[in-house]
């Protein structure tokens, strides 16, 4: 007796979407020989398949289960399947199979394959579930019937597995579709929609999202996922706020009944005992499970489609899919939880022996043995900090015991170096200290190397505290403690030199021990030192006013942090802090934003004090596109991180140059005074950044009208830039120097001044500078060019130069518009003055220019009037909206731009 159900179509799914990504593939179906559904449980082969055939008219379909391994049994299904979708061609081989009149299958579908000749419509025929035909005889009747059905007739096969039917030949003559589980896993869009058609309410995106990546887009632990969640009577967000609330009862069973249980013990053995591994490889396989045939195992399971996933680019490394991790680890803990200890200790073996002690110490924390832990730090762990696995140190250094850190000096002296490299220089010294009292009272002593070894690091921690000649001391005396073949002490000696030359201002002795450092670091792979060496010959070499050199050095340094995975390494961070102050001199705002963003997501949450600079470089874009609102949410991070860290003066000057450039565009006097009455005044000025710390004292000096102040201020800086060869500070002196001139209404002096700065651009090539002082050098770079006082180059920067400023400036009042005016009259919110005294288009435009910074005088010449009406202009919209000067004004702006949502 034949089962109907064996020979119907499943009907869709409830609620089954649609897919157009997946049946966009099988648009020319008819033209291939097998389309083949191959995926592990669960992700809707069955459901894809009959969704895409709903229309489809002549169709068979196959049911298969295990009992169809029997050939009689299988063929006459099969037929009856057959003639479904062919109206009944193969009505004689059908008869033939109930009565068992064939010799052989292949002779049965010799007749077929005549029969089907005289059909002549596109024809479907599936066999859902073919992995579980284990039948020789079988598979290699169909591969027969494949090679010889006409081409009218198409064969769809749903399967855990592979099937061996001869798809290796059908693929390489093109004859074959496959759709695999990549295909029939969830994208975003799926699943969303998904959700959307099965839970009432609105569908968070982001939520959405993290289901399909911790789902992998298997659609069954969807399904499960909105159940519970209907079942709850929850919304999605808060039934899935954290996946640990995600009940996995549903899952595990499904699995175990569709999967796990279908399995010879062997192999759910050999299954249990690599769910260890977060990835592996055959000889990982082996050493865990103790099988010479691993590599065979893993790749018949890969076949069978048992959630494991070879891994990209990858020879013989597989994954298991994220649930299947999961779930066979809670059947690990639940058959074998007296292996698990073992297991974690021989995968920590086994991965020393592929030499990645990143992933052995991973195990062996899990299997708790810390002194094993500690052999591993102490073999490997400069291996792994040369490396950039900080975070892995870290955390295995953390679960050591005071004895077993401190009985190792070269334990402690990596923890040191670890703090040292994320930048956490306040803890330095205390770690160094503790460890120098743990070590006496464990009666550790320490030899002339391990002393030259601490001291090359005391040596990196007096120059982070700008202690350069305790530095100098420290590094040379390690020098002489040292034995030739220790290189990476020697390095870090090497560059605390260099370093210490740089920041004494002699940079032509800095460069070549910096250079020397790189190549040291280099030939030992030491690859963050070398990093760190190529950072110093940046700032070196922008000193020194050779800025295209310096971006030339940092374009290797890319190349070094990509060649290296350093990506994460905090240095990164510096790299493009130093490439955005580049862009930044050269007018590339939106280059240098970016760098900036990209500093922001190295450093990441865990470390917010170092996000200074970057926020401070993103303020000062803000101001010099005229984006005062937006600088002011970057101004207040710094503010708030100023009040919670202490820095070195090098952070602190470029913080302090984005607060004065805020509130001088603010016109807030106040608060700049504040900062002028608090501010540290560095004894010298031979480096950058205590030349900018003056530099911001001078500026701050002029905007309070402290002119005779700023002018000695600026003597000694150019007296110290002059003696260091601060050729680029020199240049950025001599601007500010042309503000102060020009406030003090010495007109033929700030030409002079801006001349000079003009004709030093030729070498340094900053545009930055002259631009964010564009509103007070704009006349005299006006003045130089009407006078016929500058070479060509010089006359076409200028021109350059006044083109920049004038669309600066003129970018920030855009917002002041005939359509901006009319959307502000009418807000709800505006208030009722704004509403009541109207302002002439004329007014608000003169409003948005005194918002972008632009003088009285610049306002006439912008609009083309006489300066007597700008100021009748000004006086009126002073007392429409209530306003006493200036500063309220660019008040008054800048709340009615937040007002819009600018």
């Amino acid at each position: 007796m034949w089962i109907p159900s064996k020979l119907t179509r499943p009907g869709r799914l409830h609620h089954a979407i649609t897919r157009p990504r997946v049946l966009d593939l099988l648009h020319n179906a008819h033209c291939y020989k097998l389309i083949l559904f191959r995926s592990p449980a669960g992700y809707g082969k069955t459901t894809m398949a009959s969704q895409w055939l709903i229309d489809k008219p002549h169709v068979g379909w196959y049911n298969i289960d295990e009992s169809d391994n029997d050939a009689f049994r299988f063929v006459n299904y099969l037929l009856k399947a057959l003639n479904k979708a062919t109206h009944n061609t193969c009505s004689v081989s059908q008869k033939l199979a109930e009565k068992r009149q064939f010799s052989s299958l292949d002779s049965l579908f010799s007749q077929v394959c005549s029969e089907l000749v005289h059909c002549n419509q596109e024809c479907y025929f599936v066999l859902d579930d073919f992995h579980l035909i284990s039948n020789t005889e079988i598979h290699a009747a169909l591969r027969f019937l494949i090679k010889h059905m006409p081409d009218n007739l198409t064969l769809v096969v749903t399967s855990r597995s592979t099937p061996p039917i001869g798809t290796a030949n059908l693929r390489v003559r093109d004859l074959m579709i496959e759709i695999g589980h990549e295909f029939l896993a969830f994208d975003y869009e799926e699943t969303n929609r998904f959700f959307s058609a099965r839970i009432s309410g609105n569908v968070d995106n982001v939520v959405v999202s993290n289901i399909r990546d911790y789902v992998e887009g298997w659609p069954s632990a969807m399904q499960l996922i909105a159940l519970q969640t209907l079942s709850q009577h929850k919304s999605l967000a808060q039934s899935l706020e954290s996946y640990s609330q995600f009940n996995h009862s549903h899952l595990w069973d499904y699995l175990v009944e569709e999967v796990f249980e279908q399995l010879d013990t062997d192999t759910r053995q050999f299954l249990l005992q690599c769910s260890v591994l977060d990835h592996f490889n055959d000889v990982l396989a082996s050493e865990l499970t103790q099988r010479k045939d691993a590599l065979h195992i893993i790749e018949s399971l890969n076949r069978y489609g048992l959630f494991i996933h070879p891994l990209e680019g990858e020879q013989n490394w597989f994954r298991f899919h994220n649930l299947f991790a999961e779930f066979l680890a809670h059947e690990r803990a639940a058959r074998i939880p007296h292996q698990v200890e073992d297991l974690h200790q021989t995968a920590a073996q086994a991965w020393l022996k592929l030499s990645s002690p990143h992933q052995a110490l991973q195990h062996i924390q899990k299997a708790g043995n810390l002194d094993l832990t500690a052999e591993i730090l102490c073999k490997y762990g400069w291996e792994m900090f040369n490396s950039g696995e900080l975070q892995t140190l870290e955390e295995a250094m953390n679960t050591l015991s005071q004895t077993q850190l401190y009985s190792q000096p070269k334990l402690c002296m990596l923890q040191a170096w670890l703090a040292q490299s994320q930048h956490r220089y306040n803890d330095v010294g205390h770690l160094l200290s503790l460890a120098d009292e743990q070590m006496k009272a464990l009666n550790v002593s320490l030899n002339t190397q391990q002393l030259g070894e601490l001291n090359a690091l005391r040596a990196q921690v007096a120059i982070n505290q700008n202690e350069p000649e305790k530095a100098l001391e420290l590094a040379e005396l390690s020098l002489g403690q040292l034995d030739n073949n220790e290189y990476r002490s020697r390095i870090v000696a090497t560059s605390v030199i260099g370093e210490v030359n740089h920041v004494l201002g002699h940079l032509s002795r800095a460069l070549p021990m910096m250079q020397q450092t790189e190549k040291l670091a280099r030939q030992y792979q030491v690859y963050h030192q070398a990093l760190w060496a190529m950072l110093q010959q940046s700032e070196i070499l922008i000193a020194q006013g050779y800025v295209q050199a310096a971006f030339e050095v940092q374009e290797n340094a890319f190349r070094l942090v990509e060649e290296h995975q350093l990506q994460q390494v905090p240095m990164h961070e510096f790299l493009l802090r130093l490439r955005a102050q580049v862009f930044w001199c050269w007018n590339r705002l939106d280059e240098a934003e970016e760098c900036s963003y990209k500093g922001l997501r190295v450093l990441g949450d865990a470390s917010p004090s170092k996000h200074l600079h970057c926020y401070s470089m993103l303020a000062r874009i803000s101001i010099a596109r005229g984006e005062l609102d937006k600088a002011n949410k970057f101004i207040d991070n710094i503010l708030h991180l100023l009040q919670q860290s202490t820095y070195h003066v090098d952070w602190m000057a470029n913080a302090s140059l984005s607060l004065i450039l805020f509130w001088q565009a603010r016109d807030d006097m106040s608060s700049m005074q504040r900062w002028l009455d608090n501010t540290s005044q560095p004894e010298q000025a031979c480096n950058h950044f205590t030349q900018l710390q003056w530099r911001n004292i001078a500026r701050a000096q002029i905007n309070l009208g402290m002119l005779d102040q700023a002018s000695e201020t600026l003597n000694f800086l150019q007296q110290e830039a002059n003696a260091y060869h601060l050729v680029t500070d020199n240049n950025r002196n001599l601007i500010i120097e042309t503000v102060l001139a020009t406030a003090q209404n010495d007109d033929t002096r700030a030409q002079l001044l801006l001349k000079q700065a003009l004709e030093l651009t030729n070498q340094t090539g900053i545009l930055g500078n002259f631009l964010i002082e564009g509103t007070r050098v704009g006349s005299v770079l006006d003045d130089l060019i009407n006078n016929n006082e500058l070479s060509d180059l010089e006359c076409h920067r200028a021109k350059q130069l006044l083109k920049e400023i004038a669309s600066s400036q003129r970018s920030r009042s855009v917002h002041f518009d005939e359509d901006f005016v009319d959307k502000l009259i009418h807000h709800p919110s505006v208030p009722e003055l704004v509403r009541t005294s109207p302002l002439t288009q004329r007014e608000w435009q003169v409003l948005g220019l005194i918002y972008s910074g632009f003088s009285n005088e610049q306002i006439a010449h912008e609009l083309d009037v006489a300066g007597t009406t700008i100021k009748t202009h000004i006086r009126n919209l002073y007392q429409k909206l209530a306003i006493a000067n200036r500063k309220e004004a660019i008040t008054t702006a800048e709340n009615l731009l937040q007002l819009m949502g600018y």
